[in-house]
């Protein structure tokens, strides 16, 4: 019996067949045969496929349809880097999944992934067999950064298969953004997204691969890749092979709805990453390339490049209802299925959801919102330099000239009390230190109210991004002099701050400033176009727009001799970070729900967000928002309790161990504080918030104040968060 009935999918591309289909499936057969893996025992009998098994699957016809335009020996090399992961994934989880070896599974990775260095050990099995014929067919076609790439997403979807094992054994099902983000690493799209530049002969410059457009680029076709093969092995995975890592069991168990309402809800999620892919290949790309003045033959790549993104969700989708390894039955009939061009029910849903995308009325009436019940574990703590930070953050605030631009005034100032959260998230510091953290607060804050008011009313993007582009001068070692209180902020705060930090800790931290400063053009762009966000790339973007990526930044800079970037980007300590800045986003979205929906007419909120995305009322969304906040907090604990400590066992250094439990700590103390700062403040409370409408602030004389939706003429935006 099936799990469910397939939705209606969003599909605006035709799939096309490559013509060396029959060649590629010849030489993979022989290739899997040559490297054992049609001949390697299962623990409890038998083998893991079968020749028969893997006709079956057909990865030829997949690699055939996701790479219509390649050669014949670039199709064969891609095919058979297919065969060895989908071996690898069946081949490891019959080895450990029942077992649960964790030691075993952990010795089986470290190995495997001696085969991507210049010295591989002789194999021990067809895993090892084929990474090391891989590696070495493939990486004399590409780059050294491309290598680099292409080892790290080998090395995630390999390694993060211990997340796998781990959840099964715990039993524990992930929660939704835990979920979209572990699923990246290891569902293995991130790897395939680097294939794709190989087979199109599409290399993505280095310096390009980085940058919010391409990154977007890439994970949007890793959600989209991953969303659908959830869908279709539901049946396979959980109905019938017991496992939990599975979008569609996630959200059934997190919204609390039917099977089939779940997968409803992830194939919404399927076309709203779709959609994301696709505004963001029209709009971001371009205005990327020409602002960095990209040479042509750059451009024709990254163009490739996104055209082979675009046929590998097409191509995709085809073979999944064809492979014998999913639950499509009834849904091709005959050998090729006619393309679902423009008229049909794709369009009708790409339509639907974009409308309903860009259908928010701003200004509406909403009224105080009740605050709800938290989980929250930690206590507070309090810094005993609260009092003279205070009057700091006032007589910083004034000699910088936040008080002379018509944004805020001393009562305003005073009333933000930003000394307060930094005396909260930072209740060890010294005076100096808690200062720094009050100015930082200060400065981001002052900004984020900033460019909706100088930018956002006038539809000023490219005045947004001139400032932007300035304020990131001012990092630079021959700055140029600041202008404005912003140039002069940030100036002031980079000498205080980076003055003597070594080369790599200084350049991560400005990379998280840049990050927060990016964030908030993609904010203007997002209320230009009167577009709600798509929720995954909401969340993602929420940790730059809060601050909260630079918080975390400025919190490991004492210990940036310590410890090494890639402890940092470990499953581990990134998951520990996200779930925390998650927590303490939410706390503001939900505090200040009124303040944007009503006061200001903003899109970007995670109630507003998932009212949308949805199609539920306000009290439903807000308590999902709840729910995620509480889901993070519990995932939080559970790394606390269990993946740091096993992470700091394997590292064996005392002052490593020492950091990092620090660090953890600073971050509880972040979320404490975080929600009790919001929960003191005047800044989201509905007084305070006619106080300041019916003063009105004038504003810079070079601001004119345009309308934002019907009947809000007379209504001016307020500086926001």
């Amino acid at each position: 019996m099936k799990a469910f009935t397939m939705p209606e999918f969003y599909v605006p591309y035709p799939a096309r067949l490559n013509p060396h289909l029959e060649r590629s499936r010849a030489h993979t057969m022989a290739w899997a045969k040559e490297m054992g893996m049609l001949d390697a025992p299962k623990p409890g009998g038998g083998v893991v496929w079968t020749a028969e098994e893997l006709d079956r699957m057909d990865y030829a016809l997949m690699c055939a349809y996701t790479h219509p335009d390649c050669d014949g020996a670039a199709l064969d090399l891609v095919t058979d880097w297919y065969v060895w992961v989908f071996f690898f994934d069946d081949h490891f989880l019959e080895l450990f999944k029942h077992s649960r070896d964790f030691a075993g599974a952990q010795r089986y990775l470290d190995r495997l992934e001696l085969f991507m260095g210049d010295a591989p050990p002789e194999p021990e099995n067809p895993a090892e067999a084929g990474l090391r014929d891989l590696w070495e067919r493939t990486v004399p076609h590409m780059s050294t950064d491309w290598r680099e790439r292409f080892v790290v997403s080998t090395h995630n979807l390999m390694v993060e298969s211990m997340w796998e094992l781990e959840n099964i054994d715990r039993g524990r099902i992930a929660n939704p953004i835990e979920y979209i983000q572990m699923r990246r690493r290891v569902g293995g799209a991130p790897w395939s997204a680097n294939l794709v530049e190989f087979a199109a002969g599409a290399e993505v410059p280095g310096e390009l691969a980085a940058t919010r457009p391409l990154r977007v680029l890439s994970d949007t076709f890793s959600d989209a890749v991953h969303l659908r093969n959830d869908l279709f092995s539901y049946q396979r995975e959980v109905a019938e092979e017991g496992e939990n890592s599975n979008a569609v069991l996630v959200l059934e168990r997190f919204l609390g709805v039917t099977t089939q309402e779940a997968a409803e809800r992830v194939n919404d999620l399927l076309t709203s990453r779709l959609q994301q892919f696709e505004t963001t290949a029209l709009t971001e790309v371009p205005a990327l390339l020409a602002e960095r003045g990209v040479p042509a033959h750059e451009q024709a790549a990254v163009a490739r490049y996104t055209k082979g993104l675009q046929d590998w969700q097409s191509g995709g989708h085809e073979w999944h209802m064809r492979s014998s390894r999913y639950m499509n039955e009834g849904m091709v009939s005959g050998k090729i299925q006619k393309p679902q061009g423009l008229g049909t029910s794709t369009l009708r849903i790409g339509l639907e959801k974009r409308a309903r995308q860009h259908s928010h009325v701003p200004f509406a009436r909403v009224g105080p919102q009740p605050v709800p019940e938290f989980h929250l574990p930690y206590p507070l703590r309090m810094s005993p330099h609260l009092d003279t930070a205070r009057r700091h953050a006032v007589t910083w605030a004034r000699e910088t000239g936040f008080l002379d631009e018509a944004i805020w005034d001393e009562r305003r100032c005073a009333g933000i009390d930003l000394a307060h959260c930094a005396a909260l998230i930072n209740a060890d510091g010294t005076l100096e230190e808690v200062c720094l953290t009050t100015d930082w607060l200060t400065w981001g804050t002052y900004g984020d109210d900033y460019y909706p008011v100088a930018f956002g009313a006038t539809r000023d993007l490219a005045g947004a991004r001139a400032l932007t582009a300035r304020l990131k001068a001012i990092m630079d070692d021959a700055a140029p002099p600041p202008a404005g209180a912003m140039e002069r902020g940030l100036a002031d705060l980079w000498r205080r701050t980076a003055g003597n930090l070594p080369e790599r800790a200084r350049a991560g931290f400005r990379a998280a400033v840049e990050d927060m400063l990016d964030s908030w053009v993609w904010e203007l762009d997002n209320q230009a176009a009167g577009r709600i966000p798509d929720p995954v790339d909401y969340i993602e973007m929420r940790r730059r727009t809060f601050g909260s990526d630079l918080t975390a930044s400025l919190a490991r800079l004492a210990a940036a001799e310590t410890v090494d970037d890639e402890i940092y980007q470990s499953r581990v300590m990134r998951e520990l970070e996200t779930a925390a800045q998650d927590y303490g986003c939410f706390t503001n979205d939900l505090f200040s729900y009124q303040k944007e929906i009503e006061f200001e007419g903003e899109l970007h909120n995670m109630v507003l967000v998932v009212e949308n995305f949805l199609d539920v009322d306000r009290a439903t969304a807000r308590a999902i928002v709840v729910d995620l906040m509480n889901e993070r907090m519990r995932q939080f604990e559970h790394i606390v309790a269990n993946g740091l400590p096993s992470m700091l066992a394997m590292i064996g250094d005392p002052e490593v161990s020492r950091v990092l439990e620090r660090h953890a700590a600073m971050l509880k103390d972040w979320m404490a504080g975080i929600m009790e700062w919001h929960r003191r403040c005047a800044r989201y409370t509905e007084p305070e918030l006619l106080r300041l409408r019916a003063e009105s602030f004038a504003p810079p004389p070079r601001l004119v104040l345009l309308p934002s939706g019907l009947g809000t003429s007379a209504v001016r935006p307020l500086p926001r968060r």
